[in-house]
């Protein structure tokens, strides 16, 4: 290593370490791009969907995904081909068939439904549209539910809640496992033993008695928001406790450094010597954790509302979607269904390689 590299690395900052290390991470960089990109969605949801994801009609259940051709007599021309249902006279199930005679083009960035971008921003744009009919009608780039409601659009809509609610647990379970974890640690004592029962019978709790006591308890004529809430405090209330004992184990070796000990005689209080000197020494390893706890709740949520005891219908989210796949029937005759399993699976995927990549660049002085 040259000598200009050397003076390059002795003077960088720690974060700086940590961005040059998890660079050479290759699969954790691909991953992160991922995750970005999903949360991109989680922002432009009503922008990526085309159709009112509520809309029902009974003439077009169970409707086939339509593939997307990109060429029409060698030029570059996306459409899809019309769809033509009946009845099948053997089985008495509606069925579907292409109609190569109907191109349906696909344009981008065409006007739909209104909507409210960011919450508060009115617009009715939309990323892709088709041409010379009505895309309610006539665009079902993954089919649709066993109510007519187009599947590409719910799922842009259960990606954000979903997601949402993974990120809101997750900051809930990081306040209460930093602040009760360095109160464990840093004190000891009562407050540590305290703490730490507190921790086990948390932990003792049987995850799906518990799960259907609370699905009982949440009273039927709530609103989707406040199911929504409830479902965020539970899932964060039952996963600060890891995290706690992290930092509480890292506030055991800190608490007898003489950065502490010269804090304390410099006359710090003790609520500063923990958020302004202890935390940031470690903060590197708190945002590993939190990366890998992300998936953890989204999993939650995604099992809870799969088995009917989290968020239900209207609302929209990767396990609400999966719930219409719980038998042999509709995996066999409507695989597209479990579309939602699809996102759900990435996701973990990438925000772990994303959480192994921050967890081996915490460290930069590692070999």
């Amino acid at each position: 290593m040259s000598a200009v590299n050397e003076e390059r690395i002795f003077v960088a900052s720690q974060w700086r370490l940590m961005w040059w290390r998890f660079r050479k991470h290759r699969v954790a960089v691909v991953a992160t791009v991922g995750v970005v990109a999903f949360y991109l969605v989680v922002l432009g949801a009503d922008f990526f969907a085309y159709t009112d994801p509520n809309t029902t009609e009974a003439y077009r259940s169970l409707m086939p995904p339509q593939p997307i051709r990109f060429f029409d007599d060698g030029k570059l021309s996306p459409h899809v081909y019309g769809v033509v249902g009946k009845r099948d006279l053997t089985t008495f199930r509606r069925v579907y068939e292409a109609d190569p005679s109907q191109k349906v083009k696909i344009r981008f960035f065409v006007r739909g439904f209104k909507y409210e971008f960011l919450g508060f921003i009115p617009a009715d744009r939309h990323l892709i549209g088709v041409e010379g009919a009505q895309v309610e009608e006539s665009l079902f780039i993954l089919g649709t539910d066993s109510l007519g409601r187009d599947v590409w659009s719910r799922l842009m809509y259960a990606t954000r809640t979903s997601l949402t609610i993974g990120l809101v647990a997750v900051a809930l379970s990081l306040l209460l496992g930093v602040l009760l974890g360095g109160i464990s640690g840093f004190y000891g004592g009562v407050v540590d033993n305290t703490i730490q029962r507190l921790i086990e019978i948390l932990r003792s709790i049987p995850t799906i008695p518990l799960w259907m006591g609370l699905a009982a308890a949440v009273p039927r004529q709530w609103s989707v928001e406040q199911i929504y809430f409830a479902i965020t405090i539970v899932i964060a209330l039952r996963g600060w406790t890891g995290l706690a004992r992290v930092v509480r184990g890292r506030f055991l070796s800190l608490r007898e450094e003489d950065f502490v000990t010269a804090a304390e005689l410099a006359g710090c209080s003790r609520k500063r010597i923990i958020f302004r000197h202890m935390v940031p020494s470690f903060q590197s390893h708190i945002i590993a954790a939190v990366t890998l706890a992300i998936p953890a709740m989204i999993l939650a949520e995604t099992a809870l509302s799969f088995l009917g005891l989290g968020l239900r219908p209207p609302a929209i989210s990767w396990g609400v979607m999966l719930q219409q796949a719980q038998n042999i029937e509709t995996v066999a005759l409507s695989p597209w269904l479990l579309v939602a399993a699809l996102p759900v699976v990435v996701v973990i995927l990438a925000f772990n390689f994303m959480g192994d990549g921050l967890r081996d660049a915490a460290d930069p002085y590692g070999v």
